[in-house]
């Protein structure tokens, strides 16, 4: 059975969906939740559903091999960033090459690097599309590797969305949420089973 390690910073909305996914399944699962944030929801939903659930501090992950040997001992096929904020470790990318990948809420290279994620993203493609009313606007989602700087690593897959007049920065975000949802647990399954 492949394993599934995710890490989240916050309500963990795409990791209950990837968790769901694999629910039941012998050929792939979720066998962990890893947070950054002690009283992040996401914490809460793995534990639901009977999901290891740990919570790390910055001195655990950037200054020691705590998260490093943890993810040894559980032995994941693939580390999925699932709205986690912190810039990923080079020792544990190293450990695991080619075997994290993130999701973006826009698409890359547009939009990206640090400080761009969840709201900061959507109101930056609200103003250019704002800035550019003759042009045709678009976003959407990216799943790339994850490499030691934010948003850089090769891409594994794309959908986009228009965006139109209409839309604010939260009917953006909602627009994103239903790529997300879709397309994340499939594009994990693809990438470790078929």
């Amino acid at each position: 059975m492949k394993r599934i390690v995710i890490f989240a910073s916050g309500n963990g909305t795409n990791a209950q969906r990837i968790i769901d996914h694999f629910k039941g399944r012998t050929d792939a699962q979720v066998v962990q939740v890893l947070s950054n944030n002690k009283s992040a929801k996401v914490l809460e939903r793995a534990s639901n559903s009977k999901i290891s659930a740990i919570s790390f501090n910055r001195t655990a992950f950037y200054k020691t091999d705590h998260i490093l040997n943890l993810l040894k001992t559980t032995r994941p096929d693939l580390i999925v960033l699932a709205g986690f904020l912190w810039l990923f470790p080079e020792d544990i990318i190293r450990a695991f090459p080619d075997n994290v990948i993130n999701i973006h809420p826009a698409l890359l290279p547009d939009f990206g690097g640090k400080g761009m994620y969840g709201k900061y993203v959507h109101e930056a493609v609200y103003a250019f599309a704002k800035a550019h009313p003759k042009q045709k606007t678009h976003t959407g989602i990216t799943i790339h590797k994850v490499t030691p700087e934010y948003d850089k690593g090769e891409f594994l897959f794309q959908a986009k969305v228009e965006v139109t007049r209409d839309d604010t920065p939260e009917s953006i975000a909602e627009k994103v949420h239903k790529l997300e949802y879709k397309h994340f647990p499939e594009v994990i399954e693809k990438i470790l089973i078929t």
